[in-house]
Order: C-alpha cells, then structure tokens, then sequence
C-alpha cells in the first residue's frame, strides 16, 4: 500500500524531524565557571591562612630588609636600597665569619653524626625483636622540648657534670666543653644530632621495611657477607629515604636557634654564634629590624642553595627523586 501522505501532512502527524542534540557554548562554560567558583570557595579559607601568616609576613620582611627600622612605628621605615645587605658581607663584618660559617659547620656536623647513627641504628633494630619499644625509646628525645634537653646537656656539660665525671674516672681530665671556644661548637653539635636522631631512625626503618626480602636472600645464597650486603643492597635501596633525611636535617640545622640560646646564648664571644640567633639579637636586642630581614633573605638562599646542591648529587647517583 502506498502511502499517499503529502510530506507536509506527514510532518504535521509526526512532528519535525528530531534534530541533534544543539549545545550553546555559554551553556557549556557556565557549569565549569560554577565548579571553579564552588572550588574556590572551598579554598578560600587556605588560601587567606597563607596569605595573611605567608605572603604579607614576606613582603613586610621584603620591605624590611632594604629599610632602616627600629620596630616601633610603622611610618618610621626608612628606605636604604641594598646598605643592609652590603653591611652584612662589609669589612669588620662578623656575619659571613664566624657566623654564618658557624651555622654551615653546625648543619653539617649535625647531618654527619645524626644520619651516620641513625643509619647504624636502624640496621640494628631491623634485626631486633620488639622493634617497636627501641624506635619508641629513640624517638623520646623528639617530644622532649628543646628547653628541657638543652638545660639537662648543659648541667651534664658542667666541670662536675656527668661527661666530665666519666672522664675523671677513665683517667682524662675535665674539658670545659661549653666555655672553650674551640669545643663549645662540636659540643652543642653532638646534643643537636642526638636529639634529632629519633625521626631520621623512624624513616629510615621505614626505608628498611620496603626492600624486598629476596634480595638479602640472593645476596646470602651468593655468599656475600654483612658487609657486602650492607653497602651493595641495603645503602642502594634506602637512598630515597636518606635523601629526605639528609635534606630536612639540613635544614633544621641551618635553622636552629632555641638549642643555642638555652646551652651557650652563642658564646663564649661568637664561637657558637649562628644566623638564626644574630637575627634575633639584630631584631629584639639592638632594634635593627632591617639587618635582621637581610640575614634572613641571605640565610634563605643558603637553604635553598645547599638544597639544590643535595637534589643534584643525589640525581648524579642514579636516584630520580
């Protein structure tokens, strides 16, 4: 049968012919503008946190290191251009030596000691029952507070203390370890890498804990000894995690400041004098906020310096981190 509907009463019956799906642009734009606008929202309490406890904080310390101010009234900021950081690095000078030598050797020799024994350690207690009660006694020092560990080394420290009492007894002489300008530095070193010991132990026994067991196992069936092992499969393996150890241990040494005040207030002179405690002194002490701001830019870009120096020799070793 033929149908006989003209197409204008076939279009009348049925409708028009459904066309695709027509999408506007702007109805394309306006749910994404909606996300980011709901996004933001959540974000916005962050992002006034850091921008009133980071990015202000910054710029004020900006303005500050290229200013003359005494801390009191905010019209007294005197622009002086670059004079505060000339004054750091100018003749006569204790900033560039001893102090901020005295904060590279302090961040250095507490690397040094605190991943040697933290490594030692770890190693250790990977091999121990009860792993969890020696991490535990180990990680001790970290909840104690600075105070408390800088003032009990300090009465230990002392010509009748107990370091000199175990010296006394093996026949040695007292050392006045922190009154002699050339110990006082090693000896505060030495509390700062025993107290920070504790979190590189954790993360290295974590590090420990992720190679694979059939390693060791390959290793013994070759005959390879403690050693061998050790240096072969064990360092190798946990360089990630030294890696991050290396570098926050750095950085707090080139930071520290309360362990310092509380032992030594950076004497005896400035033997024991760093960055972070001239800082304090410029600002709090001698009310030169702008040589303060100055030493603080300049100690920012030794971290970020020594940092870099870090990523990359740890990259020329094979480790993309």
């Amino acid at each position: 049968m033929v149908n006989t509907l003209a197409p204008e009463t076939t279009e009348r019956v049925h409708g028009p012919r459904a066309a695709g799906p027509v999408v506007d642009g702007r109805s394309r734009t306006r749910p994404r503008r909606r996300q980011a606008v709901v996004a933001y929202l959540f974000l916005a309490p962050t992002l006034l946190f850091f921008a009133v406890f980071l990015i202000l904080p910054l710029g004020f310390a900006m303005l500050l290191s290229m200013s003359r101010w005494a801390g009191f009234d905010l019209g007294d900021i005197d622009p002086v251009g670059l004079d505060n950081f000339t004054g750091l690095f100018a003749d006569g000078s204790t900033f560039l030596a001893p102090i901020l030598s005295n904060t590279l050797l302090f961040a250095l020799g507490t690397v040094a000691l605190a991943l040697t024994g933290s490594v030692l350690v770890a190693t250790c207690i990977d091999k121990l029952r009860f792993q969890g009660l020696w991490r535990t006694l180990y990680f001790l020092p970290i909840v104690t507070t600075v105070v408390a560990i800088g003032n009990v080394w300090k009465y230990m420290y002392e010509p009748g203390g107990l370091v000199n009492g175990v010296l006394n007894a093996l026949g040695l002489g007292s050392v006045a370890f922190l009154q002699d300008p050339d110990i006082a530095l090693p000896s505060v070193v030495v509390v700062q890498a025993w107290a920070s010991v504790g979190t590189a132990i954790l993360i290295l026994t974590a590090g420990l804990k992720s190679i694979p067991e059939s390693y060791y196992e390959a290793a013994a069936l070759d005959g390879a000894g403690p050693v061998i092992v050790f240096w072969k499969i064990t360092l190798p393996l946990l360089r990630p995690s030294l890696l991050f150890v290396c570098i926050t241990q750095f950085i707090t040494g080139l930071q520290s400041f309360a362990l310092i005040i509380v032992m030594t207030k950076g004497g005896p002179g400035d033997a024991t004098n760093v960055a972070a405690l001239e800082m304090y002194r410029q600002a709090f002490s001698y009310g030169d906020w702008g040589t303060a701001s100055a030493a603080a830019f300049v100690l920012f870009v030794v971290v970020l310096v020594v940092t870099l120096v870090q990523l990359w020799i740890f990259r020329r070793k094979g480790e993309d981190t």
